[in-house]
């Protein structure tokens, strides 16, 4: 399931939602919500009001809106205002007033959500729970939190 947010004509450049782009980008959406409405700047106040309106488009589309991630998360150019200011010897300075677009992608976390039975023979499913614990992810055995190892034991 995927939930859509589009804002178009934002008065604020490309460039100064992009900064904050990265840490959300990280974050699961309910995490970035949180994030950006402690954040003291004019970017985080449009970015949090786009990541909100695309958890409430997910929670209208569907009853199980608990485990969302970013699909994509896009700062787009819009138009741009060209105007001028009067400059030393006759001149005319440029000044550009951009505007841009936010375009907000989520879409469920498959990784949480418990897999659907399916009828089948008894070889199908052998086949099946032999293939799904192959694909677990393995690690090192250094990071599962040895004492000799250097590194943190992992939280799950």
């Amino acid at each position: 399931m995927e939930a859509k947010a589009y804002i178009k004509n934002v008065k604020i450049s490309p460039k100064k939602i992009r900064i904050l782009l990265d840490d959300v980008k990280k974050m699961n959406p309910y995490q970035a919500v949180d994030h950006l409405y402690y954040t003291p700047n004019k970017a985080a106040k449009i970015l949090y009001k786009a990541i909100k309106s695309a958890i409430d488009n997910a929670k209208n589309l569907s009853k199980e809106a608990g485990d969302l991630k970013f699909k994509t998360l896009l700062i787009e150019e819009g138009r741009k205002l060209k105007r001028s200011r009067a400059g030393g010897r006759g001149a005319a300075k440029p000044i550009i007033r951009r505007y841009s677009h936010i375009k907000v992608v989520l879409e469920t976390d498959k990784s949480h959500s418990v897999p659907a039975k399916t009828a089948g023979t008894s070889r199908d499913k052998e086949v099946k729970s032999s293939t799904l614990s192959s694909s677990t992810v393995q690690r090192h055995p250094r990071e599962n939190g040895d004492p000799d190892s250097g590194f943190p034991p992992t939280r799950e």
